[in-house]
């Protein structure tokens, strides 16, 4: 749903629609999305039209950045802790 709201807004029945979701599924999913501020829902008529909040996004972004370089690492970390013990099993002793 976020993916799509990124092209604009739309009603709950077209976010829905792909998805293969019913219309109180997805208005409990777009209800997650406005609690946690990235998505603003309005009444137009009978249409709940969605749009994307865009400030709370970038704030979730901006963190994630800050933690971004510290797992890079952590990662890399493992996956020479990883290769060293799939090399450690195709050793001598591995092959009796």
């Amino acid at each position: 749903m976020v993916r799509r709201l990124a092209r604009g807004e739309q009603n709950l029945s077209e976010l829905a629609a792909p998805l293969r979701m019913s219309f109180p599924a997805a208005s409990k999913h777009v209800r997650v999305l406005e609690g946690a501020r990235l998505v603003r829902r309005r009444v137009s008529g009978r249409q709940h039209l969605c749009r994307l909040e865009g400030a709370p996004m970038k704030e979730a972004t901006m963190w994630i950045e800050q933690f971004r370089e510290h797992w890079e690492q952590r990662f890399q970390v493992l996956d020479a802790l990883l290769e060293e013990m799939k090399s450690d099993d195709r050793g001598p002793s591995a092959r009796r």
